[in-house]
């Protein structure tokens, strides 16, 4: 038997036994219609629809998707629709179990099924990204040629792990995370829907707000934890599920934190304010509170990457490049994972030398330019490549640095009104001793006089 998505033998099991089924299981959406989120990919016309029959076939036939998005977004409930609603053969592999022998043996049966019976086929592959560029290649021809039509799932970014021919060979769609009104919709149709719980618990505020948190946007994990909760509490003969309750059940304090309100910016501040302070533990203290109440890992590397020109700066020019690096990765992987990514520079700028020289220093010069201090830029500075400049006396006289034995000419490049302030004022914290030495012996071979 080919490997069908949900096979009629699992299908009739659940329509005898819905209960024997998740019900993340039981509440995948029939059709399109129903899917929660992801509208910008589900307007008349798109891709999706196409692949479910609503659209032209033949020259303009439906083309070959790539899925890419954080688990729980909905790619394999895509594929799950397109299986139930296409009049196409729909065959299902898995990367992580299957290989070029079973890519090769749905291709073969895709031509025959094409020839034999003018049937089309949709192969859904999950979790691409595992496979290797040889299993990959073995794809090209059947999409190519459109012997299947390919939707692939992957979470990783297709860019790197996916192979050039076979991208530009699909449409790339990216899924978006689903936000906490698209799960709390779906928890809500959970709650009463047939295929769901059928009103037999009620979710109050707190304990729905504090499933959202959990959730982090992934609806199988939502409704994971509501399937769970919602038995215990019918086990203990209660008719709502209490916020206890669900603590228990997903052993998961609920913290206190508003991502819209006070507690996402007094956490956040402390947060900043710990790694500051020099103090390793209660800076990752919060960053635990925020990765716990789900804050957005993309906004803690923003922060990072702020703290880690204002407040270490050039005592460890390590800094920023880790915390940039922090950023980069977090948005490549996302959570669980980014949580090991924004510990390791949370670590590494709380212990960093520090120093606020360069914040203080671009505080100075924006407040002279802002109060008028700028003045004409020196006329040995000025442009002196086009037509007329020499008449003008622009770059007459400039010292080329790098003609001279020590490579800094005794030259102003300030304008006059500016010509001995100095805005930089470094430390001889960590590795910004070296700068402030450096700092001392240029300004003098410049001639600054010291204000």
């Amino acid at each position: 038997m080919e490997p069908d998505l949900f096979t009629a033998a699992a299908e009739e099991r659940q329509e005898k036994d819905p209960a024997a089924s998740p019900l993340a299981v039981r509440m995948r959406p029939r059709t399109l219609d129903e899917v929660v989120g992801q509208q910008h990919l589900l307007k008349p016309g798109s891709p999706l629809r196409r692949l479910v029959g609503e659209g032209a076939g033949g020259p303009a036939g439906p083309s070959s998707v790539i899925l890419w998005g954080p688990p729980g977004t909905g790619k394999t409930t895509l594929a799950y629709v397109v299986s139930k609603a296409t009049n196409k053969r729909f065959v299902e592999l898995s990367a992580i179990t299957a290989g070029v022998k079973e890519v090769r043996a749905v291709i073969d049966g895709a031509r025959r099924a094409t020839g034999g019976f003018g049937k089309e086929t949709v192969l859904f592959l999950d979790e691409i990204h595992r496979f290797s560029k040889a299993q990959q290649d073995s794809l090209l021809p059947a999409v190519e040629n459109r012997w299947v039509t390919l939707i692939a799932a992957t979470t990783e970014n297709p860019y790197f792990s996916v192979i050039s021919p076979l991208l530009s060979r699909s449409l790339l769609l990216t899924l978006e995370p689903l936000t906490d009104d698209d799960v709390r919709g779906l928890l809500k149709r959970a709650l009463t829907d047939e295929r769901g719980l059928r009103d037999a618990v009620a979710l109050p505020d707190d304990t729905e707000d504090h499933l959202l948190r959990i959730a982090g946007g992934d609806a199988r994990r939502a409704l994971t934890a509501l399937e769970a909760a919602a038995g215990a509490a019918l086990d203990k003969g209660e008719s709502e599920i209490s916020l206890q309750t669900l603590e228990q059940t997903v052993d998961r304090a609920a913290v206190k934190y508003d991502r819209d309100g006070d507690q996402h910016y007094d956490v956040a501040s402390a947060l900043i304010k710990s790694i500051r302070g020099s103090d390793v533990d209660a800076a990752l203290h919060y960053l635990a509170r925020m990765i716990e109440a789900g804050e957005d890992p993309r906004f803690i590397a923003r922060r990072l990457m702020i703290s880690a020109s204002e407040d270490i700066g050039l005592a460890d020019p390590n800094a920023l490049p880790t915390a940039v690096a922090a950023a980069q990765a977090v948005a490549m992987i996302g959570f669980p994972e980014a949580a090991l990514t924004l510990s390791h520079a949370t670590i590494a700028l709380a212990l960093a030398p520090k120093s606020n020289a360069a914040t203080t220093a671009i505080g100075a010069a924006l407040d002279d330019v802002r109060k008028g201090q700028a003045g004409p830029v020196p006329p040995h500075l000025r442009d002196g490549h086009y037509k007329g400049a020499a008449k003008l006396g622009h770059a007459q006289g400039y010292v080329f640095p790098h003609d001279l034995p020590e490579g800094i000419a005794q030259q102003q490049y300030a304008p006059d009104a500016l010509k001995d302030r100095e805005y930089y004022a470094p430390t001889r914290h960590g590795a910004e001793a070296r700068y402030a030495d450096a700092v001392e012996w240029t300004r003098k071979h410049l001639g600054r006089k010291r204000p």
